[in-house]
């Protein structure tokens, strides 16, 4: 089936398999040895009743995205932009057909904008203590939640749909625990998806329940390296910087993240069709 992919798409497959079977990212890994001190700090300062509290709040905003209009993202210029690099689409979903290499340029565009954002958001709540750690974690999710959206929609799978949860939460799940096993895990629930795409049958993820459901089994390491690291926030002078730090990590690695594995939805698409 591989010899319809170009080169290119032969390239970027590569650069998949490699990306699901490495290790963490170069940034990863130096944001890890950078916050070691930070997750000491958080381990010996912060009550397990606070960190508790923290990771019950990440559950139920995760619940709350059963509401399909948390899904949905503003796609309607991405038709626009395309047609201004010379792309023959009429709308999103016409970009299946495009050349990968002219859709990675598209999605690429998504990644600064979204971090600059998180980071702003997480300097400034920063600045607030334990006060406004509660709204930064919101809003730090909604921005990823909707980053994932523009990527998926710049290779033409918006995934508006309810159904398509599963798909959004396992490439939400694979940046923020950053393990093999999610990653592969994300990649094999866009093996299924991309199949009842080509398909034109109804889609149904290897992931069963609700969001609710699927969000109380969330790796733990997700706590520790996302919830945990913000509850530093709280600290004074020190909490604006980590709080715009850990937002453009975690916003940088969901870019990275979703866009390895909407490329790759694009290239079982275009195998299965």
């Amino acid at each position: 089936m591989a010899m319809n992919l170009t080169p290119y798409e032969r390239r970027a497959r590569r650069e998949i398999d490699d990306w699901v079977r490495g290790d963490a990212s170069i940034l990863a890994r130096a944001f890890n040895l950078v916050m070691k001190p930070v997750d000491w700090a958080v381990e010996q300062a912060v009550p397990a009743a606070v960190a508790q509290q923290a990771g019950d709040a990440v559950g139920q905003f995760l619940s709350m995205l059963n509401d399909a209009s948390k899904w949905t993202c503003d796609t309607s210029a991405l038709a626009t932009a395309a047609q201004a690099q010379g792309m023959d689409v009429e709308d999103v979903e016409a970009l299946r057909s495009q050349p990968l290499e002219r859709l990675d340029g598209l999605a690429r565009g998504f990644f600064s904008q979204n971090a600059l954002l998180a980071a702003l958001s997480g300097g400034g709540t920063g600045l607030g203590g334990f006060a406004l750690i509660a709204a930064d974690i919101p809003i730090l999710f909604t921005i990823n939640f909707r980053l994932i959206q523009q990527i998926g929609a710049a290779f033409g799978f918006p995934m508006k749909s309810p159904e398509y949860g599963p798909v959004v939460l396992s490439i939400y799940n694979a940046a923020a625990a950053g393990t093999r096993d999610a990653r592969g895990a994300a990649l094999s629930e866009v093996t299924v998806a991309a199949a009842a795409l080509a398909g034109r049958s109804g889609y149904k993820g290897r992931v069963r329940g609700t969001i609710g459901d699927q969000s109380r089994h969330l790796p733990r390491e997700i706590t520790k390296n996302l919830v945990g690291r913000k509850l530093l926030q709280a600290i004074p002078l020190a909490g604006a910087a980590v709080g715009a730090g850990i937002n453009y990590w975690f916003t940088s690695e969901t870019a990275k993240t979703a866009f390895m594995l909407f490329r790759a939805l694009h290239l079982e698409f275009k195998e299965r069709r």
